[in-house]
C-alpha cells in the first residue's frame, strides 16, 4: 500500500492493488497526468478505475491507455469520453528510461495509484514491472498467509 505523506491535502483516488500480486515492481515513477475540467470534477467524487489499465509509450509520449473516470452527468456538453486515452507527463530523461526498460529488458508499465497531491493536482504513480508466472503468484499468496498466521500466534502469545 503507498504510503501517505502527513499533508492532510493527500488523497488516493484510485489504486490497482491487483498490480502487486500480478507483477513484480522493479521501481516505480510519479508522473502528471494530461485531464479536462469535468474528469478532475468527476475525481473528486472518486469514481474511478485504473486496474485494468496500463502504460504505453507511442510517437514519443507517454500515454495511459483504458483508464475508467467516469462521466459527470451534469457536465453537459463539456463531457467526457470515460475511457479515452490520457497522456502523462514525464520528463525527456525519465521517458528514455521507461523506454530502453519496455523495449530491452521486457518490463511492463502498470499503473499502481491514483492521487491528487499536496498541492491538489492529479498525480499517477507507474510501476516497471515484469510479470509474475504463476508459481511466483502461489509463492506469494503463501508468505502472505504465513506472515498474517505468524502475527496471530505473536498476538496471542
Amino acid at each position: 500500500m503507498a504510503k501517505q505523506p502527513e499533508n492532510p491535502n493527500y488523497k488516493v483516488i484510485a489504486e490497482n492493488r491487483r498490480a502487486r500480486f500480478d507483477y513484480f515492481i522493479e521501481s516505480d515513477l510519479e508522473v502528471g497526468i494530461v485531464l479536462t475540467g469535468s474528469e478532475v470534477k468527476s475525481l473528486r467524487t472518486g469514481q474511478s478505475n485504473i486496474a485494468e489499465s496500463y502504460a504505453s509509450i507511442e510517437n514519443g509520449e507517454l500515454w495511459l491507455i483504458n483508464g475508467y473516470i467516469a462521466a459527470l452527468s451534469h457536465a453537459g456538453v463539456f463531457g467526457h469520453e470515460e475511457r479515452r486515452r490520457r497522456k502523462l507527463l514525464v520528463s525527456r530523461r525519465e521517458l528514455a528510461r521507461l523506454w530502453q526498460a519496455v523495449g530491452r529488458e521486457g518490463m511492463t508499465l502498470v499503473p499502481l495509484v491514483m492521487y491528487f497531491n499536496h498541492k491538489g493536482l492529479v498525480k499517477l504513480k507507474i510501476g516497471v514491472a515484469k510479470g509474475k508466472k504463476v508459481a511466483d503468484k502461489r509463492a506469494t499468496s503463501a508468505e502472505r498467509d504465513w506472515n498474517r498466521q505468524k502475527q496471530r500466534l505473536l498476538k496471542q502469545g
